[in-house]
């Protein structure tokens, strides 16, 4: 994974500074990372005094006003604005979230908005999640099966095995959880992180599943599963109020019960 490094002694400089329309009454400030690596220079904080009074209420709604009004120089990612597809991930206020449920009026004072920590960066506010991706498939994320599938009908689970997977299947792969976690900055290599741990507990508890001896062969190592030290920063900032720090406890606890311990 080729990490994103800033030229030696560079720092975060001042940027540009786009003020309000002339007669703006509620004007509230932005302050956007913006980092061009092809560029060849600093990264650097450009601000932005947006009139709320013709914006939406939601920061997604103020970065897409920055672009097609002020700056279209500005490089975003964002897709549902329905808080369902993860693409407007960023850090906001020093919180991972979304952008796009992610109230204007939460913040007090200016906005800071910054792309996903501790990965690498293809420009301004979008993150490379190649790796990130790449770990997701590595788990084979599908139900995988050895008995032959009903001729006509679906694999079918009853209500009560359904429900083991509430609170799992409603991850959107925003990263979030994955770009909060120390664990996952230090070790991001080996380790699959929060996010991608969730996802395959998803699939341990599936009852239709008929793999999960497998599949916790595969989780079986020093650094795959076992780097999680419980920080619970995974939990606190999920935009989706899931706690992928439960889910990777209990793949430990099945880990555990399959030695007899």
């Amino acid at each position: 994974m080729a990490k994103f490094r800033l030229p030696k002694n560079s720092r975060i400089t001042k940027g540009k500074h786009f003020p309000a329309p002339e007669g703006a009454k509620n004007v509230k400030t932005f302050r956007v990372y913006r980092y061009d690596p092809d560029g060849g220079e600093n990264p650097r904080m450009d601000t932005y005094d947006i009139d709320l009074d013709d914006c939406g209420p939601m920061v997604l709604d103020a970065v897409v006003k920055i672009k097609n009004e002020i700056d279209p120089t500005l490089t975003f990612r964002r897709s549902c604005r329905e808080g369902i597809c993860g693409s407007c991930a960023f850090n906001i206020d020093g919180t991972n979230t979304l952008a796009c449920t992610k109230g204007i009026d939460e913040v007090k004072g200016e906005v800071r908005i910054y792309p996903l920590p501790h990965m690498p960066v293809v420009k301004d506010l979008v993150p490379d999640l190649t790796h990130f991706y790449a770990q997701y498939a590595s788990i084979r994320p599908w139900l995988r099966t050895q008995s032959p599938a009903p001729p006509d009908k679906e694999r079918l689970q009853s209500p009560e095995d359904r429900k083991h997977i509430d609170g799992i299947y409603e991850c959107i792969l925003c990263a979030c959880c994955s770009t909060a976690c120390p664990s996952y900055w230090w070790n991001g290599e080996r380790y699959l992180g929060p996010a991608v741990l969730l996802q395959a507990y998803r699939w341990l508890v599936d009852s239709r599943d008929e793999s999960t001896g497998e599949r916790l062969d595969e989780l079986e190592d020093p650094f795959r599963l076992y780097r999680c030290h419980t920080i619970m920063n995974c939990t606190k900032t999920c935009p989706k109020g899931l706690n992928p720090a439960k889910a990777i406890a209990e793949i430990k606890k099945m880990m555990l019960a399959r030695r007899g311990l």
